[in-house]
């Protein structure tokens, strides 16, 4: 089979922002599965695409994966894109890579833009770990579930501007006024922003300033704990006697001494 399938990165928001040899594969594939077709015609008729687009999205992704496999078997080259960034990451592509995978089907990635590694190079760390987790879920127990699960890594998520508010009031209240917060908004674009502070103060800030635009954030992973193993003990077995539940146990030293809820608790228990 002669035919090639590339996944290919584009532009987070500046048009510019797409490599030449994204250019070059885009301009020769028969075809372009896309997120959505109105998205990625502005794209193609900046730089003069003429391949055929289709949409490829979460809701047919399974149907459009044996269009794309007929597509190929027919010896045509086909490309698949997002609206913005890398397919494959927080978007489209998982079940379609799946699929040719089974099939052995080779794919080409081209890398490129991504909001993660774009906002990650503006935010300063003390190592290179972190845990992205894509869109935090929208319920606040899931939410502080999934931070708490990487409370000691420094844990990035996209959110939407309408929401942001509300995830970051549940930072507060579960992690304490001066937990470290990052946010970047509207990435590669006019009005570009990057705010690094104690959410109590992202919160003051972005009360003032209205959101906007695609949201990148990132929770600071809390330093190693000043608490020895056996002081927490002690602290619990106090606690214990006065009669508090496992469940209180868990919330107080979590909010005294910044302690993971669910290692407390295990302790306790």
């Amino acid at each position: 089979m002669s035919s090639q399938f590339f996944v290919v990165a584009t532009p987070i928001g500046n048009l510019k922002d797409i490599t030449l040899r994204a250019i070059e594969v885009l301009n020769d594939v028969d075809y372009i599965a896309c997120e959505d077709t109105r998205v990625t015609r502005i794209l193609a008729d900046k730089y003069g695409f003429s391949a055929k687009l289709f949409d490829c999205h979460k809701f047919n992704e399974k149907e459009r994966s044996e269009k794309i496999i007929n597509l190929l078997e027919e010896g045509k080259n086909v490309a698949l894109v997002s609206d913005a960034g890398t397919p494959g990451i927080s978007d489209p592509g998982s079940v379609l890579i799946s699929s040719l995978i089974e099939r052995g089907i080779k794919i080409t990635s081209l890398p490129g833009a991504c909001a993660v590694t774009t906002f990650l190079s503006m935010i300063p760390r003390k190592n290179e770990e972190y845990a992205f987790i894509g869109f935090i879920p929208r319920n606040k127990k899931q939410q502080i579930e999934i931070l708490n699960k990487y409370r000691y890594t420094n844990c990035v998520f996209y959110e939407s501007p309408n929401r942001l508010m509300e995830t970051l009031e549940n930072i507060k209240e579960e992690y304490g006024p001066n937990a470290l917060v990052a946010v970047g908004r509207e990435l590669t674009k006019v009005f570009e922003e990057i705010k690094i502070n104690s959410v109590e103060e992202i919160i003051s800030y972005f009360q003032k300033n209205p959101l906007k635009g695609e949201i990148v954030a990132m929770l600071f992973a809390k330093e190693t704990s000043d608490v020895s193993e056996d002081e927490l003990k002690q602290k619990i077995k106090i606690l214990k006697e006065e009669g508090f539940s496992p469940k209180d146990i868990s919330r107080i030293i979590s909010k005294l001494y910044g302690e993971n809820k669910n290692k407390v608790y295990k302790m306790v228990i």
